[in-house]
């Protein structure tokens, strides 16, 4: 984390070991997002109207369903505003470290966070409020899969791919590590 204070962190910069560590990070939270969307698809349907039946209950493919509890929704919502925060918090930190021009990264951003924070809301609203605010949900899955998406691809490539010209230092126990990055010669 000292390497995310230091103004000038670029993801391309930091030694391999580090950039591996991240790398790694990355392909388990894809994996993460990939069941998410194994289960939004085979467990509650990618249709408004399988969503609102999920939440609000009724009949789906001739099985009948029950409406979630209050207290269901807040298990779910509970456990997933902790989980989604820390994740969000860690990729959006990857993500800023990245090359990416500052406004498609602000974009990128926004559109991710109001995917996780409508992801959270609607199962809420659509319960409680009206079945066409199964909408929301549909949209916050898209933006939080489009936007998580950009997140992990565009980090990981800059952790798989180091700039040309810049050394791909080799990091602690090597003997090499940070012999020709700009941040690392602060230090000295």
């Amino acid at each position: 984390m000292r390497e995310f204070a230091k103004g000038q962190f670029t993801l391309r910069q930091a030694p391999r070991a580090l950039r591996l560590i991240y790398a790694g990070f990355l392909l388990l939270a894809a994996l993460g997002f990939v069941t998410q969307l194994g289960f939004q698809i085979g467990r509650i349907g990618v249709t408004p109207e399988a969503i609102a039946t999920y939440y609000r209950g009724g009949e789906s493919a001739g099985v009948m369903t029950f409406a979630k509890t209050f207290g269901q929704l807040l298990e779910v919502s509970h456990a997933h505003a902790f989980v989604m925060a820390v994740i969000f918090l860690i990729l959006a930190h990857l993500f800023a470290s990245t090359e990416t021009p500052p406004a498609v990264k602000s974009v990128v951003l926004a559109v991710t966070f109001a995917g996780l924070l409508g992801g959270l809301i609607a199962p809420w609203l659509t319960r409680y409020v009206a079945e066409r605010c199964a909408w929301v949900a549909l949209f916050s899955w898209i933006a939080q899969g489009a936007g998580s998406a950009v997140l992990v691809i565009v980090s990981g490539w800059e952790c798989l791919v180091p700039r040309r010209g810049i050394p791909d230092v080799g990091g602690a126990g090597t003997g090499i590590e940070g012999q020709y990055l700009p941040i690392d010669r602060a230090r000295r």
